[in-house]
């Protein structure tokens, strides 16, 4: 069994700056991809950014430019370090990590007040 526990979340103003954690734990040899989900209130759930073990990154097209993926491999650590937050990034944060299957934390609420 492996667990997700995330991190860091809170009530931020705009174009301030969060940053979260997620570390996994549990029976775990490696894990592969991990990544950051949100969802806002009424709207389904939706990728923030992903990275790979390798350090390889993608991030949806809202948050590029502004919000950074990073992993420490020897802590089973994923981070995400959000800047210039907007009111419109204010959503629960969900993080996902690829352990021979696909496990997700329990959410870390970011409220970005105007």
């Amino acid at each position: 069994q492996v667990q997700l526990v995330e991190s860091g979340g809170g009530l931020v103003q705009a174009g301030g700056s969060l940053r979260l954690s997620c570390a996994a734990s549990g029976n775990i040899v490696s894990v592969n991809d991990m990544g950051w989900y949100r969802q806002a209130p009424g709207k389904q759930r939706e990728l923030v950014a992903r990275i790979t073990r390798g350090g390889n990154t993608n991030y949806a097209d809202s948050v590029k430019g502004r919000f950074t993926i990073s992993r420490d491999n020897a802590k089973n650590t994923v981070y995400l370090q959000m800047n210039s937050l907007k009111p419109e990034d204010t959503a629960v944060y969900f993080c996902n990590a690829n352990v021979i299957r696909y496990y997700w934390g329990q959410g870390t609420q970011v409220t970005v007040s105007s």
